[in-house]
């Protein structure tokens, strides 16, 4: 039992030790109406939007700071400052997508119908007319670019991670970066020179396009594939070897398998890089009004290219192309969107499942 003096003693330190004040938690709220007010009635002064924004956060975060200060003490009023400022430039780096987004719903939903989505631009002038042309060429110039950066990149990967030494690794290394940065018109002038001294000057044709887009493609699957082989835990590998299993078969059923989830959303993420590409494809493959299947025989249509000629020579009257070209933007955002569904799925379905 305590005796009486440790019992006082006790009881002193408890009276005397300070109680902390904090504000209550509608004060964020109330300064952050208040902020809003004050930004929202400069603007109506006739002040741009984006600067009555910034005074609204600048006045939130002076008017926060100050009362916490007042009341909390300097230490909580920093936290507060800086979980504002981070808070602010989260919301500040999200408003521009938020911005197009809704710009291209509102503008781009207008020509979603069926007649879109099914007839080309054959003999079309004014309303009326679609997008299937583009749809088919970019589904398979995306594909054909897939098809040949897919195996280059994946085994250029293998080879970093698993074969590689020395200088050699460096120097690919070193190239593999390079490629990750380069303008996409280059690559598409790279593609026109390489097939204009195989087939002549002027020529247009949808492998050329499929052509650029694997050297925009090939650089990021590299990236990928090297960097989840890295994430496989060794001791597979020394277990495989344990086995007597062969190096090429210990990274065919043990390296890729386990790392298929990564790299199969790196891939995705590649064709989502290169599926709105322009600048490549008005190289290459140039712009036709009418389907065409066959991408080594003549121009091909594909949806970046089409909304960009729809916006910039929209014809009398205008509306008609701007609408289709407002659609077809809408139309590859959905495009990549359901692109990064499926690598989701994709990683769900093949990651690894931990024992239990």
């Amino acid at each position: 039992m305590p005796t009486r003096t440790e019992r006082e003693s006790d009881l002193t330190l408890t009276e005397a030790a300070p109680v902390r004040r904090t504000l209550p938690p509608w004060a964020p709220y109330a300064a952050l109406a208040v902020a809003i007010a004050v930004g929202g009635t400069v603007t109506l002064a006739g002040v741009s939007a984006g600067l009555g924004a910034v005074l609204t956060v600048v006045l939130y975060v002076a008017c926060v700071v100050t009362v916490s200060r007042l009341v909390e003490g300097p230490r909580k009023a920093k936290d507060r400052a800086v979980t504002t400022v981070v808070t602010s430039a989260f919301l500040l780096a999200l408003a521009p997508l938020i911005s197009v987004l809704a710009t291209v719903i509102s503008r781009g939903t207008a020509r979603m119908d069926v007649e879109f989505f099914t007839f080309s631009m054959r003999g079309v002038v004014g309303e009326g007319g679609g997008v299937y042309h583009a749809i088919t060429g970019t589904l398979m110039i995306t594909g054909l670019a897939t098809l040949i950066s897919v195996p280059v990149g994946m085994l250029c990967g293998v080879y970093l991670v698993e074969y590689a030494k020395g200088r050699l690794a460096t120097v690919i290394t070193f190239f593999v970066d390079v490629m990750t940065g380069i303008p996409s018109i280059v690559a598409g002038l790279f593609a026109y020179a390489l097939f204009a001294l195989i087939l002549g000057p002027g020529v247009r044709m949808g492998l050329m396009g499929a052509v650029a887009l694997s050297v925009l493609m090939i650089p990021v699957v590299v990236r990928s594939t090297e960097e989840m082989l890295k994430l496989v835990p060794n001791e597979l590998r020394e277990a495989a070897y344990a086995l007597a299993v062969p190096k090429w078969r210990m990274i065919l059923k043990v390296v890729i398998p386990t790392a298929l989830a990564g790299i199969a959303t790196g891939v995705t993420l590649a064709i989502a890089r290169v599926i709105g590409e322009t600048a490549p494809l008005l190289v290459t493959v140039g712009i036709t009004q009418s389907v065409n299947l066959n991408p080594f025989d003549g121009r091909m249509a594909t949806l970046p290219v089409s909304a960009y000629y729809q916006y910039v020579n929209p014809g009398v009257p205008p509306d008609p192309s701007l609408d289709r070209a407002w659609s077809a933007a809408l139309l590859l955002i959905i495009i990549v969107m359901a692109l990064n569904l499926v690598a989701r799925l994709i990683s769900h379905r093949f990651a690894p499942k931990s024992g239990g």
